[in-house]
């Protein structure tokens, strides 16, 4: 499962409340792309409209070798769920302060999938304080390795 893409800043900036996998309808040189690691995720979300989940200001680079006039690296893409999966997305996305986000793009066979995250924003002071236990983490880790 190689990891295509990813969108490292969503651990520091959101709290993760849990994950899914969703399939995407790409187009065949989309597919290429995506292989050859020509995704961007950064900035890119997850909205509803007429009950699917779309995916969108993700950025697929056109594929070299293909010919495709008129062709919209930005364009929103369809995800693939289930009907019951994408219900109960819908009902915890009317909680306020919840959003989904992509998190990850990678190959699984010959599909290319999604990672989903449904998280909540954190605040400055919350960022503030992940720092800190990560900073104290490490001088505890590197006062015991000193010891020994």
């Amino acid at each position: 499962m190689p990891t295509v893409a990813s969108n490292k800043y969503i651990r520091s900036d959101y709290h993760i409340l849990e994950d899914h996998e969703a399939g995407l309808v790409l187009t065949g040189a989309e597919v290429k792309s995506c292989k050859t690691g020509q995704v961007q995720l950064k900035g890119s979300y997850i909205t509803s409209q007429g009950g699917e989940l779309w995916l969108i200001k993700a950025t697929i680079s056109p594929y070299q070798l293909a010919n495709q006039p008129g062709y919209d690296p930005l364009r929103p893409r369809k995800l693939l769920l289930k009907h019951a999966q994408i219900l109960q997305l819908l009902g915890k996305l009317q909680e306020p302060g919840l959003t989904l986000l992509p998190e990850s793009l990678y190959t699984t066979r010959r599909l290319v999938k999604l990672k989903l995250v449904l998280a909540r924003g954190k605040k400055k002071f919350d960022k503030r304080a992940d720092i800190k236990k990560r900073d104290v983490n490490r001088q505890i880790a590197r006062a015991l390795r000193q010891k020994y």
